[in-house]
């Protein structure tokens, strides 16, 4: 009997500081969710000084516009062999810098046939036009290049019916030194993640003295064709860094926070209700209660056109296997999903799947989870649970 009444005494002071823990939890302002629009979630794409090296190499023409003497009726251009030696990187998809080389020799007419041969080294800034406008895309299969350079050039070997340019002495100079600008396009056509066929065209200015003729404009001119390949060392592929990387998974542990405060209100009232009915009426045997599974809330994000799971992700794995060891009969389902926008349907489909499968790989490998309490199911790019398109770069866990 005193066993009865004093376990009747428990409830009731345990009723009543319950129901004042739900006085003070309704004091609680419930917080309002992050809006995600009001962030940058651009991603900015970045190298190391180890990558978007190239070579180019390259063989074209030579065309010079210089004094532009008319021969029989006519402006007399000739068309020489030019060859081209260069190397540079790529610092970010958008721009890019090179040290280009040029030789060959240079004809024209001018009372006469005139040449001379040439060599000239540029530092050209290049500025890739698609990726800026159409959005990064390393598999792009055309792309249009335009830049700008200035360089040095040197000329010698001089040949033709007139010279006029002297040195101190008087003398018909033998050789000439210039500081060209240049500016041109270049084409470019991938032919594989290594290999690139480029065909461009160049103008350079130089002061009226580089062919050792001094007279009519200040300024003459070359152009150069040149089509060949371009060797990318490690391929084009750009480190990306995103800087709201989990805005969306705050937002949803916000909302269930909330809801969690939501419930916490509710059982306040319910408590005062209770609270109101005192004395206490007899105390109801308690019954043991159902296993309920936590919710699951981690995901597993990646980087573009990789199924690596990273050391940051890493994290949310291991909380996935800590949660099918607190709940040894929960099964669930692994999605893996790909950014629309980066690849072919049928290429995200894979690379889904492979996502995926990496982090069933490590739950069962490396935590220990049967494989049979996990199912892959591969959501490609048709299906995106986010907005933004680099968060569906994603594995999302439900359970089965």
């Amino acid at each position: 009997m005193k066993k009865s009444i004093f376990l009747t005494l428990a409830a009731c002071g345990g009723m009543l500081m319950a129901a004042n823990d739900a006085k003070a939890q309704e004091a609680v302002v419930v917080e309002e969710s992050l809006n995600i629009a009001e962030f940058d979630a651009t991603p900015h794409y970045y190298n190391t000084w180890r990558d978007g090296w190239f070579l180019q190499l390259g063989a074209g023409i030579n065309v010079p516009f210089f004094e532009q003497n008319h021969v029989d009726g006519r402006k007399a251009h000739h068309m020489t062999a030019a060859y081209n030696l260069g190397f540079g990187k790529w610092i970010s998809p958008y721009l890019g810098w090179r040290i280009s080389g040029l030789y060959g020799s240079m004809h024209w007419e001018d009372y006469g046939m005139s040449k001379f041969k040439a060599a000239s080294l540029n530092f050209d800034l290049m500025w890739d036009m698609f990726n800026s406008i159409g959005g990064v895309n390393t598999n792009r299969v055309f792309s249009i290049v335009p830049f700008v350079g200035l360089g040095g050039a040197y000329g010698w070997d001089y040949e033709g019916p007139f010279s006029n340019v002297v040195d101190n002495n008087g003398t018909i100079k033998k050789n000439q030194w210039a500081l060209p600008v240049s500016a041109g396009i270049q084409l470019r056509f991938r032919l594989c993640k290594y290999v690139d066929f480029f065909a461009e065209g160049r103008a350079q200015f130089f002061g009226d003295n580089f062919n050792n003729c001094a007279y009519g404009r200040p300024i003459e001119a070359n152009i150069t064709a040149i089509g060949g390949f371009t060797f990318n060392f490690g391929g084009k592929s750009f480190k990306t860094y995103d800087p709201t990387p989990y805005l969306a998974y705050i937002n949803n542990l916000n909302g269930q926070v909330n809801d969690l405060r939501g419930e916490l209100a509710n059982c306040g009232n319910r408590l005062a209700a209770a609270e109101a009915q005192l004395p206490c009426p007899k105390v109801a045997p308690v019954k043991d209660c159902p296993e309920v599974a936590a919710p699951l809330f981690s995901t597993v994000r990646f980087s573009i056109n990789s199924a690596r799971v990273t050391d940051t992700e890493m994290v949310n794995v291991y909380n996935i296997a800590e949660w099918m060891k607190a709940n040894p009969n929960a099964k669930i389902v692994i999605k893996g999903y790909a950014d629309k926008k980066t690849g072919t349907s049928k290429y995200n489909m894979n690379l889904s799947k492979r996502r995926a499968e990496a982090v069933q790989k490590i739950l069962v490998n490396k935590y220990g989870i049967a494989q049979d309490r996990l199912t892959i199911n591969a959501e490609g790019s048709d299906s995106q649970p986010y907005s933004t398109n680099n968060w569906n770069r994603i594995v999302i866990f439900s359970q089965d």
